[in-house]
């Protein structure tokens, strides 16, 4: 039997070309600008579990990968040691017991990597352990957030254009991510102004990321949406996406389905979420939501409920996931704009990709169906790149 005898957490940096920070100075998820010229560094960590007998797991973290999540994540490594690496049940019990006051999102890259190792181990993909019976997912485009600053996502006529530029690429869907300024009337005609350069035949989606000031606003944005036929609306206004009665009240004056939970962390908060009429789907992440072990206890919830799951954000984790599940609809291509790279590390040496030139015609991406995650890192590009090196044993 395996024990875990050591685990390494390497956090790294790269660079991206041509976007950089906007009026929102701080790295977050959203604040990054199309900017010709810049030269952006981004920060990741890669995750490495080692046992006494050559088993080992490792997953790199894509937009998880923030120094909060680090943090946490070194905090909860030493709790690996000495454990029985396939006991990944009561693992998730006991990582979940230990960040429960804290907000649970250095978990689910250490149960990844478990999963990784599982598979590895058996010689076999992280897919095919999970029951996985698709081999390619139908993609949509996820957008930055709209930019002030001239060049990008810069009006809603540029997003109009993107949207349309991407259903030529094949993408089955389009996401906006709108304005930052909470601007409720310029999302509205963003909003409507990108379902009139598409037509009708293209999947559409919005989400404000919180963004929108107030209740009423959101519902401004939401009878956009309800005139446009979007597919859903997701997060609209400043409760975070965690407010369930505001949330309900939204569903009862909107046709467009309402997609929120992805602030609500772990199958009993989302649950809870559900039940009380916040939302009529459920986002699940597996870098958020306590790994591939916590994204599957929501979407087999949501399963039971005869509703429908949508996994956040991209990775090979994901595509594993959502290979195995019935009540889902696509692969989120997460981030994309005009001119501006997607910011997953570029660490994958076997052809994986997500930057959204790598799309098939028929829009979708593939399964990795190599042994665990099905990807296989370059070391040497983290080792070379690397700024910490947190080593438990």
């Amino acid at each position: 039997m395996s024990r875990i005898d050591r685990v390494e957490i390497h956090a790294f940096r790269f660079q991206a070309q041509d976007v950089g920070l906007g009026a929102h100075s701080a790295a977050g998820v959203g604040n990054i600008i199309y900017k010709k010229g810049a030269t952006f560094d981004a920060q990741r960590f890669a995750v490495r579990i080692l046992c006494d007998d050559g088993a080992a797991g490792e997953y790199v973290t894509h937009w998880v990968g923030t120094p909060s999540t680090l943090g946490q994540c070194a905090m909860l490594a030493p709790n690996l040691l000495g454990r029985d690496p396939e006991q990944r049940a009561i693992i998730y019990d006991d990582l979940k017991r230990e960040v429960r006051a804290y907000d649970h999102m250095g978990h689910g890259v250490l149960d990844i990597a478990l999963w990784d190792l599982a598979g590895k181990k058996y010689n076999t993909s992280v897919s095919k352990l999970l029951g996985g019976y698709r081999d390619r997912l139908p993609t949509y485009a996820s957008t930055y957030h709209g930019q002030v600053e001239p060049g990008g996502l810069d009006s809603p006529e540029a997003y109009a254009d993107y949207a349309l530029a991407c259903k030529e690429a094949g993408f089955v869907g389009f996401k906006i991510h709108g304005w930052h300024e909470g601007n409720a009337a310029k999302e509205a005609r963003t909003v409507l102004g990108v379902r009139k350069a598409v037509g009708d035949d293209m999947y559409l989606m919005v989400d404000p990321a919180c963004q929108l000031r107030t209740w009423m606003d959101a519902l401004y944005v939401g009878r956009a949406c309800d005139e446009a036929n979007y597919f859903w609306y997701e997060d609209p206004y400043r409760d975070s996406g965690v407010a369930v009665e505001g949330h309900r009240r939204l569903r009862e004056k909107l046709r467009t389905p309402i997609l929120v939970s992805e602030h609500v962390r772990g199958v009993e908060l989302k649950a809870n979420f559900l039940l009380a009429g916040g939302c009529d789907m459920i986002h699940a992440d597996p870098e958020y939501d306590l790994g591939i072990t916590g994204a599957l206890k929501i979407a087999t919830f949501c399963e039971a409920l005869g509703l429908d799951v949508q996994l956040h954000a991209c990775g090979p984790a994901h595509r594993a996931v959502l290979s195995a599940l019935r009540n889902s609809h696509f692969y989120e291509m997460a981030l994309m704009g005009p001119g501006m790279p997607n910011l997953v590390p570029p660490v994958y040496t076997n052809g994986y990709s997500d930057q959204p030139e790598d799309i098939a015609a028929d829009g979708t991406v593939p399964v990795p169906d190599g042994p665990g995650l099905g990807v296989v890192y370059d070391w040497d590009f983290i080792e070379r790149n690397r700024t910490a090196l947190h080593v438990f044993e």
